[in-house]
């Protein structure tokens, strides 16, 4: 808690993290789809980070509806003594080529019945705007912030809202080329909060040496 002048302005913190390394031999582009497991190194991954957690003020634990951060969270949940409290609006961005074999690579998006799809970047125009992905992310956030004022919580989603959600509240453009996103595997992305205002924004890996 910070002080100005007469004003005590509460500092609140909302941990946003990645899920873990999924189970995906045959390299599809899972997306939404049911049934994608961690793998046992993200098994892994998920339990060095709830390590990394404990001793945390955290009040609440909230989850992506896909197997993959139930996953993730369940070892949290474990270590912090907290309840999963799944939230719809935290799931994987919709895409179009959901199901696509990654090792087609470019070919897939070579293909001329897919042009169509790939015609506004900036949209984007092959799945759900980031428009979309930033107001669902930004309602779960603030609405965790506010029921644990002064304390922190964790919420696990997926690389693009986690990511849609740090350029909101850095004030920058949602366009970028995802091989630079700095939002690794079970990375957390924190979100400090004075009041209503961010007031920093910290990345950490826990798990980086997984």
């Amino acid at each position: 808690m910070t002080q100005t002048g007469d004003e005590q302005i509460v500092r609140t913190t909302v941990h946003v993290m990645r899920h873990g390394e999924v189970h995906n031999p045959t390299g599809v582009l899972y997306g939404r789809l049911p049934g994608f497991a961690l793998s046992e190194r993200g098994q892994r991954q998920a339990k060095k980070v709830a390590e990394h957690l404990t001793g945390k003020d955290i009040k609440r634990l909230v989850v992506s509806p896909l197997q993959r951060a139930q996953e993730t969270a369940k070892p949290i949940s474990e270590a912090l003594g907290l309840e999963i409290e799944t939230e719809d609006e935290l799931i994987e961005a919709g895409n179009v080529f959901e199901g696509t074999n990654f090792a087609e690579g470019k070919g897939v998006l070579l293909k001329p019945q897919h042009w169509w799809k790939l015609r506004n970047p900036f949209k984007p125009s092959w799945g759900e705007p980031y428009t979309e992905i930033r107001d669902r992310m930004v309602r779960v956030a603030t609405s965790v912030r506010d029921s644990v004022r002064g304390h922190e919580a964790v919420i696990v989603s997926h690389q693009l809202p986690v990511y849609t959600l740090r350029l909101h509240y850095e004030g920058k453009g949602f366009f970028h080329d995802p091989r630079k996103r700095e939002c690794d595997l079970a990375s957390i992305t924190s979100i400090v909060f004075e009041g209503d205002a961010v007031a920093e924004i910290k990345y950490s890996e826990p798990s980086a040496g997984i």
